[in-house]
């Protein structure tokens, strides 16, 4: 066996000398200095959340096929590069429905997040705002929408349509008066999965006091009383703020019902409805073909986010990468396409974009690293992914996102 160069061991010791200096120079808390990308954040979360909490944002439905195969839809193409080419000049940010954002990702919505994270939905929000990324926040989030708005005005907001006119007349309204601009309309959920996961972990929705939850709780406390003490003593009870024009039910209750019921006759007269009344842009989330697209176009809606809930709703849907080409070569001329489901590296975030997409959003990791880290956990994750993205389109050779696409990828057979 050889051995190595000079130039080759120091190019090895060179990787954890630089990874050790920026932990160091970026005042990074102890916690977070081990954390490289941001699949360590996930398995940090498991180790500081209850695991009911941890299970809910994990899993998916049925057999967690979809999100299996969310993640393994990158490795479907691999980077052709180019060399030799001046990157000294070369730019993440990209324009998205108007507004110029830094970098091509954003954080996806994830429910309740400010019982996983203290504050979540306003840490996520203002960490993606400071470093120039879209965010949508989730419909059914624990923080009143107008603190949020107030906290991140750039923030996106994202509806789970009620079942009834008034109800949906009375939420758009007040989505519109709290301040967003944007707001996203979730359609893949006519009915509710079979996450079976959520059983097996002891979570519901309200959760239901047992001592099953009480153990959990008090096996985790840094998370019992950095999150859920501080937030009882300081704000009360969480509720779900958000899913209508008033108040919903508590978080934790023993009898509460949240409503959620009804929505198995949505159909797209109801989003040509919210666009007459919506004056901001909107974006139409859950779409995998193409047909329905060109559905939502019709129908006025600016963008559309290519996504199969993060596989936690139809166990079996395609991966959205697989769809993506397909959806862009019917409307991406006319209207924005994203997507979400699966990306954890600057390189996932490539491909997606060497295939259309204006901007892909991931919300399991954003969520680990608000439970982990709050601010500085998000701060860093954004960071780490940027990073990645730059450091990639270094070495493909190109200076903008536009000069990105199917070119740069080899199909595996």
């Amino acid at each position: 066996m050889g051995h190595m160069s000079i130039n080759q061991q120091s190019e090895q010791q060179d990787v954890p000398a630089q990874q050790a200096a920026y932990a160091a120079a970026s005042g990074l808390p102890r916690r977070l200095r081990n954390i490289l990308c941001l699949d360590d954040f996930e398995a940090a979360a498991r180790r500081h959340l209850p695991r009911p909490l941890f299970g809910y944002i994990s899993g998916a439905a049925e057999t967690n096929g979809s999100l299996s195969d969310n993640r393994r839809q990158f490795g479907d193409y691999s980077f052709l590069t180019r060399v030799m080419a001046d990157v000294s000049h070369r730019s993440c940010g990209m324009t998205l429905l108007g507004k110029r954002y830094r970098a091509p990702f954003g954080i996806a919505p994830v429910g309740i997040s400010a019982i996983s994270a203290y504050r979540g939905d306003i840490v996520l929000a203002q960490a993606a705002q400071a470093a120039g990324v879209p965010a949508i926040m989730s419909g059914t989030s624990l923080i009143r929408m107008e603190e949020v708005a107030d906290a991140a005005p750039d923030t996106w907001f994202q509806v789970y349509m009620p079942g009834d006119d008034t109800r949906l007349d009375g939420l758009i309204a007040r989505v519109a008066a709290a301040g967003f601009g944007t707001l996203v309309v979730t359609v893949d959920i006519p009915v509710w999965a079979n996450r079976e996961n959520n059983v097996r972990t002891g979570f519901s929705m309200p959760l239901r006091p047992s001592l099953r939850l009480a153990w959990d709780g008090l096996t985790r406390p840094r998370w019992l009383v950095g999150t859920f003490a501080r937030t009882l003593l300081r704000h009360g009870m969480p509720h779900f703020e958000n899913s209508f024009a008033m108040r919903g039910a508590p978080l934790l209750s023993s009898s509460a019902i949240r409503d959620t019921t009804g929505r198995e006759h949505l159909n797209w007269e109801h989003i040509r409805r919210i666009r007459r009344q919506w004056h901001g842009a909107m974006v139409v989330k859950g779409i995998l073909h193409e047909r329905d697209a060109q559905m939502a176009h019709e129908c006025g809606a600016d963008g559309v986010i290519v996504s199969n809930h993060g596989g936690r709703q139809l166990d079996g849907a395609a991966a959205p990468l697989r769809v993506l080409p397909r959806i862009v070569d019917m409307v991406g001329d006319r209207m924005a396409v994203m997507m979400d489901g699966g990306a954890r590296r600057g390189a996932d975030v490539l491909k997606a974009v060497s295939l259309g997409a204006r901007c892909v959003f991931a919300g399991r990791p954003f969520m680990y690293a608000a439970a982990v880290g709050g601010r500085s956990g998000v701060d860093h994750a954004l960071t780490l992914l940027r990073d990645e993205v730059s450091r990639n389109m270094a070495m493909l050779g190109v200076n903008s996102l536009a000069e990105l696409n199917a070119d740069f990828l080899l199909p595996r057979s």
